[in-house]
């Protein structure tokens, strides 16, 4: 690995003497891992299938872990790379990291419950192959951390989704407490609350769990991106997880629009009507909302007029794009909309813009990475179509990192 100021800010992140440690599951492209990484935790593996998304880790910082029982061993440094085992979750033995792990977080995949995905029957859904929750149960079960990390879309907490997401708190509450070969859902939590409800399980073995909807444009992401945290602390811990409070605000975005600090800052004009358009809303002491402006300033202009294979894939800008009914760019001067990882190669309004010149175009992969407060030095492996589907599945590195630091003020208290 080059040493930049990443790899400083990581030595900065680890340097305490007694080390939190976590396992992730459905690493990704490492949105979530890097937060964590740089909220101090320090990774003992670090599990993924999707060959590209792998690809980009290997770039960044892990490395292939040929040995499960010897990478639970020994804590790495902040500053080594993260053991990665490129497989199915499902193959992954957790029982070697038991008592070893302080924390066992993952964004579980979100399809079967995304309000963007297609509509299909509920239980077919839950019943489905993508469905990896049960993989997150066991993996507690096995591992046995101090605290577990889920992060998933808020569809999940849909009225259609009710029964099933609090069969997830209550898994996580309880994962000890196994599925059965073969036995439904439903069946199962019926045994999860019925062993919830007796009180017998010792403090050891369950959980206090907590599912808070965070938007990361309230912790200074450039995007207006909901997601469900759901985290649970082991009960003998004798602590509850404090989501972590708001730091950034849309009415203060909206105040220094109205007095002209936004544009001084950048140092362009105001925008007509952009103003008319806002509600004013009662200050607060928080930071303005970051918007597409703030978060990819300083990046270089995209060369339109070229064909990605032409020049650097990254900072390159695909021509071409179009408005559609129902598919709106996202305003310069504003946070982005949600960045999805569905199919990029149509128009879509999460990854279209109308920049400063007036132009109506799609987003670079760098401005996007941007939005999801990936350091410009993270690589990410693949052509357009899978480096933008690493990136929408993403948890943005900035909201992973006040998510972990939340967690972590809880396992380290200060004073």
């Amino acid at each position: 690995m080059v040493v930049d100021e990443r790899s400083i800010r990581s030595a900065q992140a680890g340097s305490d003497d007694d080390p939190l440690t976590s396992v992730e599951l459905f690493t990704g492209t490492g949105g979530l891992a890097e937060g964590l990484h740089l909220a101090g935790f320090r990774h003992l593996l670090a599990v993924e299938s999707y060959h590209r998304a792998c690809e980009s880790l290997r770039y960044n910082r892990a490395v292939d872990c040929a040995n499960l029982a010897a990478a639970a061993k020994s804590v790495p440094a902040a500053s080594d790379p993260w053991p990665l085992y490129e497989g199915k979750v499902q193959d992954v033995n957790f029982h070697p990291f038991s008592g070893k792990v302080h924390v066992l977080a993952g964004g579980v995949p979100c399809q079967p419950w995304s309000i963007a995905g297609k509509s299909q029957d509920i239980e077919e859904k839950i019943g489905g192959e993508r469905n990896l929750w049960p993989e997150m149960f066991r993996a507690a079960h096995e591992a046995r951390p101090d605290v577990v990390i889920a992060e998933n879309v808020i569809g999940l907490t849909r009225p259609s989704f009710k029964d099933y997401y609090e069969y997830i708190l209550d898994g996580l509450r309880v994962p000890h407490e196994e599925r059965l070969e073969g036995e439904h859902w439903r069946h199962h939590h019926e045994r999860l609350r019925k062993r919830i409800k007796a009180k017998d399980v010792p403090d050891e073995d369950r959980y206090i769990v907590k599912g808070v909807p965070l938007n990361a444009a309230d912790y200074g992401v450039p995007q207006l991106r909901k997601r469900l945290f759901i985290v649970a602390f082991r009960a003998s811990l004798n602590v509850e997880w404090i989501p972590p409070e708001p730091t950034h605000s849309r009415s203060s975005l909206i105040r220094d629009l109205l007095n002209g600090e936004y544009w001084v800052r950048h140092g362009v004009p105001p925008r007509k009507g952009l103003a008319d358009s806002l509600t004013e809303m009662l200050p607060d002491d928080k930071a303005p909302w970051r918007t597409v402006r703030d978060g990819i300033k300083g990046l270089d202009e995209p060369a339109l007029d070229r064909k990605h294979s032409g020049g650097p894939l990254h900072h390159v800008g695909w021509p071409g794009a179009r408005m559609y009914r129902g598919h709106q760019p996202s305003d310069l001067d504003l946070p982005s909309k949600t960045i999805k990882a569905g199919v990029h190669g149509v128009a879509g309004g999460e990854l279209t813009v109308i920049d400063r010149l007036g132009r109506y175009r799609y987003m670079t992969v760098r401005e996007v990475a941007r939005l999801m407060t990936f350091d410009d030095e993270w690589k990410l492996d693949g052509s357009r179509g899978p480096q933008m589907r690493q990136l929408g599945n993403a948890v943005p590195v900035a909201l992973a990192k006040v998510v972990g630091d939340s967690v972590r003020a809880q396992l380290r208290p200060k004073g």
